[in-house]
């Protein structure tokens, strides 16, 4: 029998949260096979197994468990089992049951809806308006008990888990993750000199080249054309210009970044993080997209590493993805500035003379006034601004027309 320790996963940190399982109580695992997901306050990580064998787990999914404690232990010495394996067999079963509710026809069941094979059978056997329903089960699964509350309380709706008119109050702990987000964002009101300013940009020609080549340049990179690769490609040219705001205070001296390292901010689950892009100004707009698409994916099935989340020298964060209008971002320390993007929402401008309607977005710049002056802030987001309305500029960070006339 041998025994599985957390390992260490960096100098201060002490100890880590559980996440979950990925094997079953009694199951037979391969060498290095993935047994569990752990995390710490900066990031997740695996636990695999050292040898083959049945595993004997030793916590359960959520506990706290100090670096160098014993997570599970591995009989190597088992036989291994013939023909599928535990967790292969709770599957089957459980499509079997389902399958076998759902012979009546359930047509009238969305594909996507996410409901026990029961709850399904109701909602199409009723005509339950799925949307009037308050999901209770893991994942926002509706469960039978939620369509039964739906159909006896029209027009009344539950906290997910509860009855009509609860009055519960529950109690959980809080994660290590969510423990560190709460300390650096005080910490960071604390310490930095933090201001805000704003400006607008007109969307309209970045819409314009996403509709027009969105097709294409899927086809060419395998990847879609998003809003973030524009807004960290001209972050990185105006970062060049104006440096302090890609700058950071460190004691009494000033540490200048020749180089744009990007944070993205990522909401998940369990919180917020931030990992890197590094060397945005080296990048092309679809190596770009494709470092987006990798982290988020990355966050969302809690696989970041402590290295995608260390070194970045400015963040980009969207609050618009969740219909934010507005808002003054908190800074990610050590760095010194943040940028907010919000919602486009198209709105009558003074163009020219006359009232047109355009796609607007709000742009939001916090900054550490220790470091950054207002003029630098201003004009670095004027520059943003100039050119995100004219993307060409974006190629070599000057007007085409002016560098052929050298002006």
């Amino acid at each position: 029998m041998i025994e599985i320790k957390v390992p260490t996963v960096g100098e201060s940190i002490s100890e880590v949260t559980l996440l979950k399982w990925t094997k079953l109580e009694g199951e037979w695992v391969e060498r290095d096979e993935v047994i569990a997901e752990l995390e710490s306050e900066k990031a997740t990580f695996e636990v695999n197994a050292e040898k083959a064998g049945t595993l004997f787990r030793l916590a359960n999914e959520g506990d706290t468990i100090l670096i160098g404690d014993v997570l599970a232990r591995i009989d190597e010495n088992a036989v291994k089992p013939e023909g599928l394996p535990v967790a292969a067999i709770e599957k089957k079963e459980e499509k079997k049951a389902s399958t076998t509710i759902n012979q009546a026809a359930v047509t009238s069941v969305p594909n996507d809806l996410k409901a026990s094979p029961v709850a399904s059978a109701i909602i199409a056997d009723k005509k339950v308006d799925p949307a009037s329903i308050t999901a209770s089960g893991f994942g926002g699964k509706i469960m039978k008990n939620d369509v039964l509350d739906a159909i006896n309380h029209p027009g009344k709706k539950a906290f997910a888990g509860n009855e009509i008119l609860s009055r519960n109050v529950r109690q959980e702990k809080m994660s290590n993750l969510r423990k560190t987000i709460s300390r650096r964002l005080v910490e960071s009101k604390n310490t930095t000199a933090m201001l805000t300013t704003f400006n607008e940009v007109d969307m309209t020609r970045i819409m314009d080249i996403r509709k027009q080549f969105k097709d294409k340049f899927k086809e060419n990179h395998g990847v879609n054309l998003g809003f973030m690769s524009f807004f960290a490609k001209a972050c990185a040219i105006a970062l060049s210009e104006w440096p302090t705001v890609n700058a950071y205070i460190d004691g009494d001296q000033i540490l200048y970044h020749d180089y744009a390292d990007i944070s993205i901010a990522v909401s998940t689950p369990r919180g917020l993080t931030v990992p890197v892009i590094r060397n945005v100004e080296s990048l092309s707009m679809a190596e770009v997209e494709k470092a987006v698409v990798v982290l988020a994916g990355k966050a969302r099935d809690s696989k970041l590493t402590a290295e995608d989340l260390q070194g970045g020298t400015f963040t980009i964060t969207n609050g618009g993805v969740f219909g934010s209008l507005m808002s003054t971002p908190i800074i990610n320390i050590p760095q010194s500035a943040i940028l907010g993007m919000h919602k486009i929402q198209e709105r009558p401008m003074a163009i020219n003379g006359q009232v047109l309607v355009r796609p607007m977005m709000y742009l939001a710049l916090s900054y550490d006034h220790r470091i950054i002056d207002g003029r630098e802030s201003v004009s670095f987001l004027v520059r943003l601004k100039e050119l995100l309305e004219s993307p060409e500029l974006l190629l070599m960070g000057k007007d085409p027309v002016k560098t052929l006339l050298e002006l």
